[in-house]
Order: C-alpha cells, then structure tokens, then sequence
C-alpha cells in the first residue's frame, strides 16, 4: 500500500529551529524562548523514541523519528502564539542516518527543501560536554558543527549562530529573533 503524500498545513506562525550539535543547549534554550515569547515549543521527538530502544536505532526507527517529528510538529502548531520554537528538526534524522548508514531515507529528502523555517538558531558547541546517556560523540563535536553548516546551506536556510554561556547565550537568541521579527513585520 502507498503512503499518503505527506500534509503541509499553512501558517502564519513563524518558525523558529534551534539546531546544532549534542549537548549545544537546544531543549533549555527552546523551553527558554517559548516562555520568553510566551507561545508553544516542539519537543525533540527523537529523545523520547531513542529513550525507548534497546539497540541502536536501526533505518525504519530514523523513519519513524522523521514521521513523529513532523506529526509532534502539526498537533504543536495550532498552540502557537504567532511564533513556534521547534526544539530541532527533522534534519537530525538525516545527519544521524548519514553517519549511521551513509545515507538518508529518501523521505527525508524529499521532505526537507518542502519543510522550511523562517529562522535557524544554530547553536555553537562553546558550552561544556554534558553526559547523557543518548549522547555519544563528545570527541566528535566539531565535526557535527561542520555538517551542521552544511546542511543549513544547503537548505539556504537563514540561520543566525548562537554563542555565549549562562545569560550571555539566552540574550544573544533573543537578539536574533527580535531583529528577524522586526525585519518581517
């Protein structure tokens, strides 16, 4: 049986990705702007499904992440008070399953220049490594950055890269939306 083509409600909610590699801040700074903001965020769906293997995510379990981000994503979206923050995309599943398998799901790729964000958050590896047991490259943080880069410009996604620590940080994200904000409206 064929599945069915994939929905792209629309929106005049903006899209805010906060992105980058482990261990970057991405769910506190994603909870952060959302209260800032006082709208909704979209959890990282790939924490709570990889929580729940006991082997290493295999090729359908990064299909299936894809699908339930995009799905977490659409229940999330009518919540929004004109901004969503999306605590990282879809494009993980990809730069995951490029490392994993050398490849991506053609899903994937299909679905990615047909998803876009209005802002990227890139979030740059200046804080410290913190352990988690579904971490697993402290050793390979800068190579993630560079693929990070990469994949954001193939997008021509427009992304701002975040640096700083503690207050610092929060501060610098909050600069980068307000001045998209106030050149978009």
């Amino acid at each position: 049986m064929e599945k069915p083509e994939i929905e792209h409600p629309k929106s005049d909610i903006i899209k805010i990705a906060v992105v980058g590699p482990e261990s970057t801040g991405k769910s506190t700074m994603s909870k952060f702007l959302a209260q800032h903001y006082k709208t909704a965020w979209v959890p990282e769906f790939a924490r709570g499904y990889c929580e729940k293997l006991t082997a290493p995510p295999t090729w359908q379990d990064e299909i299936n992440m894809f699908e339930g981000q995009l799905a977490l994503e659409a229940a999330i979206l009518p919540q929004a008070n004109k901004l969503l923050i999306c605590d990282t995309t879809f494009i993980t599943v990809k730069i995951w399953a490029d490392y994993s398998f050398g490849k991506s799901p053609q899903v994937v790729l299909d679905e990615l220049p047909k998803h876009p964000y209005d802002l990227y958050l890139l979030l740059a590896i200046d804080l410290p490594w913190e352990d988690d047991p579904l971490r697993d490259f402290p050793h390979m943080r800068e190579h993630f950055m560079d693929v990070w880069y990469v994949e954001l410009a193939a997008l021509n996604a427009n992304y701002v890269l975040i640096t700083g620590t503690g207050e610092d940080r929060y501060d610098n994200a909050v600069a980068a939306v307000d001045k998209y904000l106030a050149n978009t409206i």
